[in-house]
Formats: structure tokens, C-alpha cells, sequence
């Protein structure tokens, strides 16, 4: 696996694969490389002949009260990690080469940004993320683009990006990879001391609580979300916001009529988590 930190070299190598007619495949990551990023790796190796996977921790979608001087960094294990699950190109450039003096655009996705983590984190969130994951896409020219499920907003988010822009991308949304006791596999994970990676658990087990409602044939957005909530109250564990969602679009609902998108993020301990869970409701 090649370690390439400039445009100008990521390009070049894209630009020797597609002279043999290879398929490109882009997983853009901030490092901190867990085994849900790794899935999403795999899943590009077995779907393109070049692999390109991104390190880069970016500034601008961190608010000023977020996490970015601690954001844990750990370049050589990534490259370790990324190089085994078959990436061919770890793109890992510099804030300036992504960022050069005098940047001054910025990409503003509304609507689908307004709620969630868009509400909550503010516009800068969205923004930050549309923009580094558009100038991403320019640099690489990537066939296909993978993301992890557990960030479902910003799988909507990109899909609308690609779309109202008409970028030539195929973009692939792959599950969410819990731990063995259903924690979603986050890099932010690493802030939890035993006690709040214990608490932690109760997102997974709200988010198949609200399940288990729907399925004994309850689908109003009141009972499930109570459902819910009273799981994570016994943990401990206030949301930030806990609400049922459109997979499509992120309208509010008002009942699982056919699939929707709970959705769920809480501080525990050291950590700002998020979670959530298609449900769907039987016939």
C-alpha cells in the first residue's frame, strides 16, 4: 500500500489505474481506523481493481466546543489496519493541502441538515462535511464511495450532494458493525472508561426495545420513543435528541408506516454518541 499526502499524487495514481481501465473505490475516513471502517474497505476491494482510502481529520466540520485538538490520531496503525483489509492507497494529505490558504467555499446541503446532528452540532456540521467530502471526490474521481451506516444523516446528506451536483458517483451505504454486546463501533469509543462503556450499551438495547414494540404491531412515534426512552433513563442516559424519522428524506413521523429511521444520540461519559435503527412494521 502506497502512503500518497498531495492532489497532485493521489491524481496521478488514479490516473495510472484508469489508463487499464480500472475501477476506482474511495472510503473517505478520519483515521482512527475501527473494524466497522475496515468493512467498508473490504467492501470496496471485492468491487474495484483500486482502492483508495482516506485519513483526514477535518477541521471544519468540528464545532468550537467539539473534540478536534483530541480527536484520537494514530497514522501508523491505521496504515497497518487499512493495508490489511486491502487498500491499495492511503491518502493522508496535510491541512493545507486540503485547505490552502484563501479557501473560502463552502458547500450547504438545506433541508436534510437542519435536524439530528444538524440541529444539534449546527450548520457548520453538514457544511464542513459536504464540502471536504466534495473536494474529496474531485481529487480521487472514485467509481464508488463508502460509508458506514451509523452515520445515516450524512449517508442522506452525500446522496443529496451527488445527486443536485450530478457527480459521476456511486455511493454505497454498508451496516453498522457493533461490538459483541451491540455497541455501534465508533472511533469516539476510545473516551469511555469502563463504566461509560458499560452505560454505552443502552443505545443499542433502546434502539431494539423501540424494535420490539413495532413488531408486536405498535407504531406510533409516542410508544416507540417511550419504549425507547425508558431504556436509556434506566442506564443513566438523557438524549440529545431521540426521534423517528424518514430513511428517505428525515421528515418527522408520526408512526412506522412501512420503514423509518430512529434515531439517537447522548453524551455518555467522555463520549458523544450516535446510533439509530431502521423499523419496519409488518403487514
Amino acid at each position: 500500500m502506497r502512503i500518497v499526502r498531495t492532489v497532485a499524487d493521489v491524481r496521478a495514481a488514479v490516473r495510472d489505474a484508469r489508463s487499464r481501465s480500472a475501477a476506482v473505490g474511495l472510503v473517505p475516513t478520519m483515521g482512527a481506523l475501527h473494524d466497522g471502517h475496515l468493512s467498508l474497505v473490504r467492501r470496496a476491494r471485492d468491487e474495484n481493481d483500486l482502492v483508495v482510502i482516506s485519513l483526514f481529520v477535518n477541521p471544519t466540520q468540528f464545532g468550537p466546543n467539539e473534540d478536534l485538538a483530541s480527536y484520537p490520531r494514530d497514522e501508523a496503525r491505521d496504515a497497518e489496519l487499512a493495508a490489511a483489509a486491502g487498500a491499495d492507497i492511503l491518502f493522508a494529505p496535510p491541512v493545507d493541502e486540503v485547505y490552502p490558504r484563501g479557501f473560502s467555499t463552502t458547500i450547504h446541503i438545506a433541508g436534510i441538515t437542519d435536524v439530528l446532528d444538524g440541529a444539534h452540532r449546527g450548520p457548520h456540521h453538514f457544511d464542513g462535511v459536504a464540502t471536504v467530502v466534495t473536494k474529496l471526490f474531485q481529487m480521487v474521481a472514485p467509481d464508488a464511495a463508502y460509508f458506514g451506516q451509523k452515520d445515516a444523516q450524512q449517508v442522506l446528506v452525500i446522496r443529496r450532494l451527488v445527486r443536485d451536483l450530478d457527480m459521476p458517483v456511486r455511493i454505497v451505504a454498508c451496516p453498522i458493525v457493533r461490538e459483541a454486546d451491540g455497541l455501534a463501533m465508533s472511533s469516539r469509543n476510545v473516551y469511555l472508561d469502563p463504566a461509560a462503556r458499560e452505560q454505552a450499551t443502552a443505545l443499542n438495547r433502546a434502539l431494539e426495545a423501540a424494535d420490539a414494540v413495532v413488531r408486536n404491531g405498535e407504531t406510533g412515534a409516542d410508544a416507540v420513543i417511550a419504549a425507547a426512552r425508558e431504556v436509556l433513563a434506566r442506564a443513566g442516559i438523557e438524549p440529545e435528541y431521540l426521534e423517528l424519522r424518514s430513511p428517505d428524506d428525515l421528515a418527522e413521523l408520526d408512526r412506522v408506516d412501512g420503514g423509518a429511521l430512529l434515531a439517537v444520540a447522548a453524551q455518555v461519559g467522555r463520549a458523544r454518541l450516535i446510533d439509530n435503527r431502521i423499523l419496519e412494521a409488518t403487514a
